[in-house]
């Protein structure tokens, strides 16, 4: 019998509004409870003494997405943010094209999503709107990244021990894991997104065949990519790692 498949897949910066007050009591939000508090006290704190300028640089954005930021942030922490499944928070490119709606919640559940503000989730956990990149230094905490990683990779690890685990991350959100670490308890399968000519593919097109590719992966696990061709971007094996690549 094949082994059970998880995806690594990132955070989308789009997010829907919106959602009710209720609480989550998922696998992650009790193994990562005090570590999202000691997040959200710096985040507090960051709030209640910062100048716009290191705001900005926090939250990643500027003007009205500022404003939001700060808005939906400051909820958060008060702690009377409305919360939506991750799947239904998320709206980026990857996720429109993904769409984990028609999915099955079991189908969601196999999809594993580091962030900046709650560690790691599945896409069924239910989440703030929230703003937190996972590659700047919050507070007392240094580097967001190389905080949550002993603790991520350790209840990830918990989580899809003895399964197949594809990592299609980018290098933010790369740095929440000890991938060294994940190798050992899990297999683990890199898909690399490049353009024609071999150097690695980014832009909407990239994101868009990534949820493709993510999709295929949970409906038709690792097979699903022998033959795959999409609006020109075709699969490929070589040397143990799957390459996407662009048409030329």
């Amino acid at each position: 019998m094949p082994s059970k498949l998880f995806l690594l897949l990132p955070p989308s910066e789009g997010k829907e509004v919106g959602g009710a007050k209720v609480r989550d009591d998922g696998f992650f939000s009790n193994a990562l409870a005090d570590q999202r508090r000691t997040v959200i006290s710096q985040v507090k704190d960051v709030l209640e003494n910062s100048k716009p300028i290191l705001l900005e640089k926090v939250f990643g954005v500027r003007g009205p997405l500022l404003e939001r930021a700060i808005e939906s942030m400051t909820q958060l922490v008060e702690g009377r943010a409305p919360v939506l499944p991750a799947h239904q928070r998320y709206r980026g490119v990857v996720w429109s094209h993904l769409e984990p709606s028609t999915l099955s919640n079991s189908e969601r559940k196999q999809i594993m999503i580091p962030s900046g503000l709650y560690g790691v989730t599945t896409a069924e956990d239910l989440i703030a709107d929230y703003r937190l990149k996972m590659n700047i230094s919050l507070g007392g905490l240094g580097n967001i990244a190389k905080f949550w990683q002993p603790s991520v990779s350790k209840v990830l690890g918990e989580f899809v021990s003895g399964s197949v685990v594809v990592n299609l991350l980018p290098k933010e959100h790369e740095g929440a894991i000890n991938f060294e670490y994940l190798a050992e308890v899990a297999e683990l399968v890199t898909i690399q997104f490049v353009d024609a000519n071999g150097s690695k593919a980014v832009g909407h097109a990239a994101k868009a065949v990534k949820g493709i590719v993510a999709r295929e992966l949970l409906t038709n696990g690792l097979g699903g990519l022998a033959g795959f061709h999409w609006r020109g971007w075709k699969a490929k094996k070589k040397s143990g790692i799957w390459r996407i690549a662009a048409p030329k």
